[in-house]
């Protein structure tokens, strides 16, 4: 599938937003930047089949959580998957790939593209739409010599031609380096945790 000029590049970022923080708006906005897109869209999870929904927020509490952290005109936060009723990355893929005058780039960190071969159908992920990689600490050494990333070597392109991903026919690729960011979900739930517990401590 390649790009037509007339279509909007729209970054996709999905994931559980439990909470979202101000690291998922620094990875959109460097992607809006370097992959040249007119918008992001966060795609809140009702729930992520890889994640245990042991600790996961209701989904109206995460949702609005990243309505306040996103603060920005080209960061739309959805709840595109709910209504879809999809649960996977490629049944959602498959249903938007369909709408006129979109061209969708699916963002993910390092992290995610180490997980992928676990996610259902991932390889039609990367035959579904452009795949933008953001380096992310302690997972970025592994993540290009991966099985995702060996297996879609040849469909890699230059970082340096990153603003070009949109316009490329599937499969294709690229990983982006950035300055780490230090927010971190887990961080957050970790911290949130503890003060409940020495709050409540007699």
């Amino acid at each position: 599938m390649v790009a037509r000029p007339t279509q909007r590049a729209v970054g996709l970022l999905g994931g559980s937003f439990n909470p979202a923080h101000d690291g998922h708006r620094y990875i959109s906005l460097e992607a809006i930047k370097r992959l040249a897109l007119d918008e992001v869209w966060w795609l809140v999870s009702p729930q992520n089949p890889l994640k245990p929904r042991a600790g996961m927020a209701p989904f109206a509490e995460r949702f609005a959580g990243a309505e306040r952290v996103a603060r920005h005109p080209r960061i739309r936060v959805s709840d595109l998957e709910a209504r879809l009723q999809t649960t996977y990355t490629a049944e959602t893929l498959q249903r938007l790939t369909v709408m006129p005058g979109q061209r969708f780039i699916w963002l993910i960190g390092a992290d995610n593209l180490l997980q992928l071969p676990e996610w259902q159908h991932w390889e039609r992920i990367f035959a579904l739409a452009p795949i933008a990689v953001f380096d992310r600490s302690p997972y970025s050494k592994g993540a290009v010599a991966s099985k995702a990333g060996r297996r879609y070597a040849r469909a890699r392109i230059a970082e340096t031609a990153a603003h070009s991903l949109k316009d490329k026919a599937t499969p294709a690729w690229t990983y982006i380096h950035l300055p780490p960011h230090p927010a971190s979900s887990t961080a957050i739930r970790a911290g949130r945790s503890h003060v409940q517990h020495q709050e409540t401590r007699p």
